[in-house]
């Protein structure tokens, strides 16, 4: 067995001859505002040490790879000597924007067991990771939190975004700050306040064109009519 340390606390890995088996982390793409559920499977398995992400990842989450290995690096950890393969499923859906590195950071530290596997896949989350681990904020909350409470799920998000996804309603919301604080939840050495209600004072009374993720076009025709005074039917 390998043995590291987080802040003051030892974990022990579990034996690196045995062959790992799929863990699960979940998250959203989004189309307009739709939330689409994404499934990052992650699994360890022996062979040639590298990171392999399929699944129509763009450019963003492709170098998430980068930001997940350098916040790893800040909490004295390393990602195994083998082969690790992380699968976006659907695989025929374009994965876009910096909001898959805390899934993608989850969906590893519980194929490394870390975290435990099942709770882990009772959550979705999104967040993008700073090199130190702290999480910066991303588009889609609230829409990932609505459609996270849909599947009854939880939802992870950083916490200055909590607030908003508590807007959602009946859902558990962990905001927490960095990846570190989320880690040392999960293992019951700190706990993490569920956020309260927040964000309504920039909320117009109706929908907002910032709210639309893609669709550049159909936006762009919107702004013209709009400057024009020409009505949309």
């Amino acid at each position: 067995m390998s043995l590291f340390t987080i802040g003051c606390h030892a974990v022990t890995m579990s034996n690196p001859t045995k062959s790992s088996t799929m863990a699960i982390a979940n998250t959203f793409a989004f189309s307009g505002i739709e939330a689409v559920p994404v499934e990052v499977q992650v699994q360890i398995t022996p062979g040639t040490p590298g990171l392999v992400l399929v699944g129509l990842p763009d450019k963003a989450v492709g170098e998430a790879r980068e930001r997940v290995r350098a916040a790893f690096t800040a909490m004295g950890l390393s990602l195994p000597l083998k082969r690790v393969l992380i699968n976006l499923k659907p695989a025929d859906l374009a994965k876009e924007g910096s909001h898959y590195d805390l899934p993608l950071a989850l969906g590893l530290l519980a194929a490394m067991d870390v975290l435990p596997r099942d709770e882990i896949a009772g959550y979705a989350a999104l967040g993008e990771l700073s090199l130190d681990g702290s999480l910066n904020p991303v588009a889609g909350v609230l829409p990932a939190a609505i459609g996270a409470s849909a599947r009854d799920l939880g939802l992870i998000c950083p916490a200055s975004q909590g607030g908003e996804a508590a807007w959602a309603g009946r859902i558990e919301v962990l905001a927490p700050p960095d990846l570190l604080s989320l880690i040392n939840h999960f293992r019951g050495t700190q706990v993490l306040t569920p956020p309260t209600t927040a964000g309504v004072a920039m909320i117009s009374a109706c929908p907002d064109m910032s709210d639309v993720k893609g669709m550049e076009t159909a936006k762009r025709a919107l702004e013209i009519a709009a400057a024009g005074g020409t009505t949309c039917c």
